[in-house]
C-alpha cells in the first residue's frame, strides 16, 4: 500500500471514531424522556349506558361520542355527553349537554365543559333551557352548581346571572349574582 491509501485509511478512520465520541457523549447528556401520560383502561365510541338507584328506577342515561375510562383514579372522560338525568323526588327529566364531560366516580359528581345546554324534557316545566360554560352536578344529592355566566329561559321569561345552586330534587334553581331579566306580561 502506498502512503496515499494509508493516509486516507487513517482520516476515514479518525473521522470514525471523533463521530462515534460525540454521539455517545451526546446520547449521555440528553435528559431520556418518560411519557408520563396515562392511557385508558378502555374506551368506547357511540356509548350509551342506563344506571338505576337502589330501588331499581332509572336513575341516568349517558350517550357520548367518544368515552374513555382511567381505572386508576376512576374517573371517565367523555365526548359530547348527553345525560337524561331523573331527580328522585321529581317527574321532571333534565337532558344535559356539553362538548367535553367528565364523571368522577369516587365522589360521584359529573363535570361538563363547553357549551353546556340543560333542557327539561316536559313541555310545561317553568325553566325550559339553561346554558352555560362549565357545570358540576352530585349524582348523590342532583344538586348543580357553577361559577359561570349562566343563561335560564322558560315560559314566558329569560334571565341571566353569574354562578349557579341547584336542587334538581327540590325544583330549586338559584342564580348567585349580577341577576338580569325579562318578563314577558300576559
Amino acid at each position: 500500500m502506498n502512503r496515499v491509501t494509508i493516509a486516507i485509511i487513517a482520516f476515514f478512520t479518525a473521522a470514525l471514531v471523533l463521530y462515534w465520541q460525540v454521539q455517545s457523549k451526546r446520547n449521555t447528556q440528553l435528559p431520556r424522556i418518560v411519557s408520563t401520560e396515562e392511557r385508558p383502561d378502555y374506551t368506547a365510541s357511540n356509548l350509551k349506558s342506563v344506571s338505576f338507584d337502589e330501588n331499581g328506577k332509572m336513575a341516568t342515561r349517558v350517550s357520548a361520542k367518544h368515552m374513555a375510562h382511567y381505572a386508576k383514579d376512576d374517573v371517565t372522560l367523555f365526548t359530547e355527553p348527553v345525560y337524561h338525568i331523573f331527580p328522585n323526588n321529581s317527574k321532571a327529566e333534565w337532558k344535559m349537554t356539553a362538548v367535553e364531560g367528565r364523571l368522577n366516580r369516587t365522589d360521584h359528581k359529573v363535570v361538563l365543559q363547553k357549551d353546556v345546554i340543560i333542557d327539561a324534557i316536559t313541555p310545561d316545566d317553568p325553566i325550559q333551557s339553561l346554558s352555560t360554560k362549565y357545570l358540576e352536578l352530585d349524582l348523590t344529592t342532583m344538586i348543580m352548581t357553577s361559577k359561570e355566566q349562566i343563561d335560564i329561559t322558560g315560559s314566558g321569561f329569560y334571565t341571566s346571572g353569574i354562578g349557579l345552586y341547584a336542587d334538581l330534587n327540590a325544583q330549586q334553581v338559584k342564580l348567585l349574582s349580577d341577576i338580569k331579566g325579562t318578563y314577558e306580561s300576559k
